[in-house]
C-alpha cells in the first residue's frame, strides 16, 4: 500500500505531464490501455474557454455553486483555470476567483491563461487541499472538479474547506464516488488512482466526513453513473467474476455535492481560530 507521498507524487507527476502536453486534444481519464471520458461539456456555459479545459472534470459544479456578483470563489484542483474561469464571468469584475494546484505546471499554465485573457480579479496558487495556502473565513465559494477523490486525507481537505469559507459560505463539488467496493488490483492501480476513480471510496462514507468536518444543509445536487469498460474489468476481474461484479450494484459515479458552512460556526471546533 503506498504512503499518502507517494501518492502525491504519483498525481503530481501525472498532472504536470498533462499540463505540459499538447492540449489540442482532451485528457480523457486515461486509464491504462482504455479510455474513461467522465468530463461533461462546458460549452453552453458562459466564460468557458477551450484552452483551459483539459478533460479532467466528472462534472459542472460552477452549474450548481449558486455563485453571485461580487462574491469571492475558490477553486480547489484549479488545474488549467477551466473552472475559474467560468466561475469569474458569474462574478463579475467586482468579484475575485482564487485557483489552488498542488502541480506547479498546472499553476503555470492557468496564469498563463488568465494573462492572455485580461483577467487580473483571477489568481492561482501553488498549494495543497489539505493545507491551503489561504486564511480563517476568507471565500464565499468554494468549487471542485474530480480532484477530492485524489487526495488521501479527506477529511482534513473539508476541514480546511470549512476554515476558509465565510460563515455562511458554501461549497459545490463534483467528484467521483463508489456503490459497492473495486477490486483491489483496480483500486490500486497509480494510474487510475492519478487520473480516474481508484482514490474514489463508498459515498455513504464520503458524505460522512462531510458532516463530520462540521457542514451543514448537505445535499446530492446531481448524480449519474460511470461506465468502466469490459477490456479494462479483465484485466482485474476472470470473465465469470466481472458478471457477478455487474450484478451485484457494484458502481462508479459522478455526484455534485453541496454543503454550507453555518452562519454560528467561523471554523473547525477546537481549531482556535474563532
Amino acid at each position: 500500500m503506498k504512503t499518502e507521498t507517494e501518492l502525491k507524487q504519483i498525481v503530481t507527476s501525472q498532472y504536470a505531464r498533462i499540463a505540459l502536453q499538447n492540449t489540442e486534444q482532451h485528457e480523457t481519464c486515461g486509464c491504462g490501455n482504455g479510455t474513461i471520458v467522465m468530463a461533461e461539456d462546458y460549452n453552453q456555459l458562459t466564460g468557458y474557454v477551450a484552452e483551459a479545459d483539459l478533460g479532467l472534470g466528472c462534472g459542472l459544479p460552477t452549474e450548481y455553486a449558486n455563485i453571485r456578483r461580487g462574491d469571492t470563489v475558490l477553486d480547489l484542483g484549479s488545474g488549467a483555470g477551466n473552472d475559474c474561469f467560468v466561475a469569474r464571468s458569474l462574478v463579475g469584475e467586482a468579484g475575485k476567483v482564487i485557483g489552488v494546484d498542488m502541480t506547479e505546471a498546472m499553476v503555470e499554465k492557468a496564469r498563463r491563461n488568465a494573462r492572455k485573457l485580461g483577467y487580473d480579479n483571477v489568481t492561482f496558487h501553488l498549494g495543497e487541499i489539505e493545507d491551503l495556502p489561504l486564511a480563517d473565513n476568507r471565500v464565499d465559494v468554494v468549487v471542485s472538479n474530480c480532484v477530492f477523490n485524489l487526495v488521501p486525507d479527506k477529511a482534513k481537505a473539508f476541514a480546511e474547506t470549512l476554515r476558509v469559507l465565510k460563515p455562511g459560505g458554501h461549497f459545490s463539488i463534483s467528484d467521483i464516488v463508489l456503490s459497492g467496493q473495486l477490486p483491489e488490483g483496480l483500486q490500486q492501480d497509480a494510474a487510475l488512482y492519478a487520473g480516474c476513480v481508484s482514490g474514489a471510496i463508498p459515498q455513504e462514507e464520503y458524505l460522512k466526513i462531510v458532516r463530520t468536518a462540521g457542514f451543514v444543509n448537505l445535499q446530492v445536487q446531481k448524480r449519474r453513473p460511470i461506465t468502466l469498460p469490459d477490456a479494462l474489468l479483465l484485466r482485474y476481474l476472470s470473465p465469470e467474476d466481472l458478471e457477478g461484479f455487474k450484478k451485484d450494484g457494484t458502481g462508479i459515479f459522478s455526484i455534485t455535492v453541496y454543503a454550507e458552512k453555518s452562519q454560528s460556526t467561523c471554523c473547525t471546533a477546537g481549531s482556535g481560530c474563532c
